[in-house]
């Protein structure tokens, strides 16, 4: 029990680390791409946020989950997942910066926020929890053959 809740929290942490170097890359490009651009701030804001995405999944697939190689399936799952984090982020933005002044970099942390308890539980749940899922599968199948053979 303690070791799950080691486990479970480290890899918390882990995914909260890696959220962090996430919100410096957005942060970053979100500025690059809107104050030195000038593209539009939403624009900007899901550009931005993809760019994170994908840094996200290369330090979350080999890091937090301790996967040896990128998986094509795992890093699509990861950006659906992601999709929602996206929508929540941009939508913070958008509402925050034009119904109430918040200044866009300030609204995009929000956002951020909002996005990040999804997109925990999402992927631990079907991005690398499929993975786990599946082997446990593969494990138990042969077990449950040969109860069946030996039932008949």
């Amino acid at each position: 029990m303690r070791r799950q809740l080691v486990r479970k929290y480290g890899r918390l942490g882990k995914f909260l680390v890696v959220g962090g170097t996430g919100v410096a890359v957005n942060t970053a490009i979100l500025f690059l791409l809107h104050q030195v651009a000038g593209l539009p701030v939403v624009v900007a804001s899901a550009l931005a946020v993809e760019v994170a995405i994908v840094t996200n999944y290369l330090l979350n697939d080999r890091w937090t989950f301790d996967r040896r190689r990128p998986s094509l399936r795992r890093f699509v799952q990861f950006n659906v997942v992601s999709l929602g984090g996206l929508l929540l982020t941009t939508t913070a933005v958008w509402v925050l910066t034009t119904a109430l002044g918040v200044h866009y970099l300030l609204a995009n942390l929000v956002g951020i926020g909002l996005a990040t308890s999804w997109n925990f539980a999402a992927n631990v749940y079907w991005t690398w929890g499929a993975d786990r899922r599946a082997a446990r599968t593969s494990r138990t199948a042969p077990a449950l053959a040969v109860a069946a053979s030996t039932e008949t």
